[in-house]
């Protein structure tokens, strides 16, 4: 049963048993000191009762009516409370009593009585009259110190009773009003989960509470946010390829067309020559050494659409040896350029994405500094680093920086390298570019295999 209240009911079945123990504790301690109470006010009376008597019937027989006085006794008497006296001859046998100390008033229940006052107490006080001895019997009867306490254990029963309900109901409401949030928490990820990253919880209650709408607002929004880049991420990713399909495509029909409508030409006189009688051999040179010409010309622009595609050697050589190999193609062509590569020792195995990521940020920096920074050096570096925010995840860093003119105030980034970011978010690192007067530094967190 406890398993399947919630945390409000819990709360108030707590809160009820608490202030039904509290009320049980206080009335148990009334009833626990009723007796020792009341033993004490009868034997207060009986002790008062019996002082008095002894004191007044010592000259009894000196009275001139004795009769007379024993009634003025009694008369006195009459006075106390919570005693009944009784008139018995030698005989013990008893005479008219002369008071009782009963009394027809609903009192208290039975067992309430015998619980606080089991045994009656009664003590004999010897009187003579004219010779005949007699007794005067002295009988408690504290029925009016036991109604009192039952009273009281009454009204403090009603009224306890009507300030724990009142107390309860109070906080029942302010329990009600502070876990009210978590009814709007439980809402607000039910709507999440269903895909509605809209969804907010307005922050309320206690502060912990407050704190808690707050972070649930802030993941939302960020899931959110991390949802709509993911969005954009795929659909930049198809764009990407379409426009790389664009340009393969392009420079297939720009390039190799004209490189095969050339081919096939002197394909097609070398033929003539040899169905001639006499084929004129500077003739035949001369179609061959443009048919090398323009095959040469064929597998450097094939290599080059290969590279595009898939580094040439990178997972046979490894990540330093293709960069090498990447430099001294660009230091062929610039070899005005100054071209300075580092990779840290302390790197390591990294894996085959994180090799071709890194290989792809360094070709397509290089290509923008050789293409619009008009650097005259570059320097290239790769070392291990932790990624901020990720429990010490691994990565490389890799920094690219020229002395270029850098780029304008306001310029977007190209295709190239917003490619280049967009991968290295899917993967989980970063890219920035910053851009001074000393030139353009292009950085990147990639996370590698290790991590």
């Amino acid at each position: 049963m406890w398993q399947n209240l919630s945390l409000r009911g819990r709360i108030n079945l707590l809160l009820a048993l608490l202030l039904a123990l509290g009320l049980a504790v206080n009335i148990a301690r009334q009833v626990a000191e009723a007796g020792p109470r009341v033993q004490a006010e009868d034997q207060s009376v009986i002790r008062l009762a019996r002082e008095f008597i002894e004191m007044i019937v010592a000259d009894l027989n000196e009275a001139p009516d004795p009769d007379a006085r024993l009634n003025q006794i009694a008369h006195d008497l009459n006075r106390l409370r919570h005693v009944s006296i009784a008139l018995r001859d030698a005989g013990g046998n008893p005479l008219t009593p002369l008071r009782s100390g009963a009394d027809d008033t609903p009192g208290p229940p039975a067992w309430f009585v015998s619980l606080v006052h089991p045994e009656q107490t009664a003590v004999t006080v010897p009187v003579s009259v004219h010779g005949k001895p007699g007794s005067l019997v002295i009988t408690s009867h504290p029925n009016d110190e036991i109604a009192e306490i039952w009273d009281a254990i009454v009204t403090q029963l009603e009224v306890g009773s009507v300030i724990a309900l009142a107390l309860f109901l109070v906080m029942m409401t302010v329990v009600g009003r502070a876990l009210a949030p978590l009814e709007s928490l439980a809402q607000t990820m039910g709507e999440l989960e269903g895909g509605d990253y809209d969804a907010r919880v307005a922050p309320g209650g206690a502060p912990e509470l407050a704190a808690i709408c707050s972070r649930l607002n802030h993941l939302a929004a960020t899931l959110g946010e991390a949802v709509e880049d993911k969005r954009r991420l795929a659909e930049r990713a198809v764009s990407l390829q379409d426009v790389e399909r664009k340009e393969i495509a392009r420079e297939l029909h720009d390039e190799f067309g004209p490189y095969l409508f050339s081919l096939r030409a002197h394909a097609s006189a070398l033929a003539k020559l040899a169905d001639g009688r006499a084929p004129s051999a500077d003739a035949v040179r001369k179609h061959g050494g443009a048919l090398l010409e323009q095959i040469n010309a064929l597998q450097q622009f094939t290599r080059r659409v290969l590279e595009r595609l898939r580094p040439v050697g990178l997972a046979e050589l490894g990540l330093g040896k293709a960069l090498e190999s990447l430099s001294r193609l660009w230091r062929e062509s610039h070899p005005d350029v100054t071209i300075e590569t580092t990779i840290s020792p302390a790197l390591g195995p990294t894996g085959e994405t994180a090799d071709l990521t890194i290989y792809r940020v360094v070709q397509e920096a290089l290509t923008n500094a050789f293409r619009h920074a008009g650097a005259t050096a570059i320097n290239v570096v790769i070392e291990p680093a932790e990624q901020p925010g990720r429990d010490g995840r691994f990565c490389a860093r890799v920094r690219v920086s020229d002395n270029g003119r850098g780029m304008e105030p306001g310029q977007k980034l190209g295709f190239g390298l917003v490619g280049m970011r967009e991968r290295i978010l899917a993967l989980g690192g970063t890219l920035n570019v910053a851009s001074g007067e000393s030139g353009v530094t292009v950085e990147a967190l990639v996370p590698t295999a290790a991590a």
